[in-house]
């Protein structure tokens, strides 16, 4: 009985934000499509986007968790053309923050 409302517990917490999800499982359902599993940005929309490739030690140094962060929030636009949603509203700080540091372990 106890195991059962502790299983139905964790699904509800989880289900409401509370528990947050792992930042691999944030990058698969909201990045990967665009900047790959590995961080490569090889993928259709991530050639269309010409998306950097976060394995390289030299494009990790490029940009600031801040900047990482502000982006991730707000989105990214090129020339004027929206081209990464913002996810401030999807995903909470702590969320943001832990993508962040998981896009830093992409580095070579």
């Amino acid at each position: 009985m106890n195991r059962t409302l502790l299983l139905f517990m964790a699904t509800a917490l989880s289900s409401t934000g509370i528990v947050p999800a792992s930042p691999s499982a944030i990058w698969n359902a909201n990045c990967a499509s665009c900047h790959g599993k590995d961080g490569s940005g090889n993928t259709a929309m991530g050639k269309k986007l010409n998306t950097k490739d976060y394995r390289d030690p030299k494009v990790q140094v490029v940009f600031s968790d801040a900047e990482a962060e502000r982006a991730i929030k707000e989105g990214v636009k090129t020339n004027g053309k929206e081209t990464m949603k913002p996810f401030a509203g999807k995903l909470s700080d702590a969320d943001i923050k832990a993508l962040v540091a998981y896009i830093r372990a992409f580095k070579k």
